[in-house]
């Protein structure tokens, strides 16, 4: 297949490695894609369980033409050669909190203005919901679509921590792993763009994308996800403790 018109020659290897990797490992189960097939840029927005989400993301992504500018927390680019593959390719630096992290959307933004497609998971990091569903946002993907006014597709994906579970360093590529992807159509917040953006909005469009994202995990799993959604701002010990989350009731 030919390769993506935007991709630049760091991308077009790591993807050659990449796919075939993926290839050999996963099953494809890949549907509504036809919702990626869009003129100009937009807003790709997915689930985060793991941390091999981020090729089993790109690989629906670049199948369909697209070769996505993937927000990564800024920490990743200071680790020696996945700092520097991420640089090479145009993946986009962001920090998580603080004064800096609306200023650090800039770049994304601009890319979007451009026509390319930025690539988001709305959690911030992987859940910490016993049961792998979406959990409470982040707003940084609220503050990027009303800036840009940009669609904002949702993506659910499930399997992919079968090959490589929660925070495991035990990698299962045998046998080839099944990896469901449903892409939804663009979510809808034109309602919020010439409202302030202030908490309040920005909550409801950060909301609006995790529901999304959560009906389509709904289809795929066939069963419903719990409400409330798990919030880690309600768990601060959670967050300190990166590797902990909820114990399953029951296991």
């Amino acid at each position: 297949m030919a390769h993506p018109a935007r991709a630049n020659g760091a991308y077009r290897l790591v993807a050659a490695i990449v796919r075939p990797f993926l290839r050999a490992t996963t099953r494809r189960d890949w549907r509504g894609t036809e919702n990626l097939h869009r003129a100009g840029g937009f807003i790709a927005a997915g689930n985060h369980a793991t941390e091999i989400d981020p090729l089993t993301f790109a690989h629906v992504l670049w199948n369909n033409g697209v070769a996505p500018r993937i927000l990564a927390k800024a920490s990743l680019f200071r680790v020696p050669v996945l700092g520097g593959i991420l640089r090479s390719t145009g993946q986009l630096p962001v920090d998580r909190g603080g004064s800096r992290a609306a200023d650090s959307l800039g770049p994304a933004t601009a890319a979007l203005a451009a026509g390319e497609v930025v690539a988001v998971f709305p959690e911030g990091t992987l859940t910490r919901d016993p049961d792998l569903w979406p959990m409470a946002g982040k707003t940084g993907v609220a503050r990027l679509a009303l800036a840009s006014r940009a669609p904002v597709v949702p993506i659910a994906q499930w399997g992919a921590t079968e090959l490589l579970p929660r925070y495991s360093k035990r990698f299962r590529p045998f046998p080839r792993k099944r990896i469901t992807i449903v892409v939804g159509t663009p979510v809808p917040l034109e309602d919020l763009y010439d409202r302030p953006s202030d908490a309040v909005v920005l909550r409801e469009a950060t909301d609006r994308v995790l529901d999304a994202i959560t009906a389509l995990l709904e289809q795929i799993r066939g069963e419903q996800a719990p409400r409330p959604r798990f919030d880690l701002r309600d768990h601060p010990e959670y967050e300190e403790r990166r590797t902990v989350y909820p114990p399953v009731p029951g296991r």
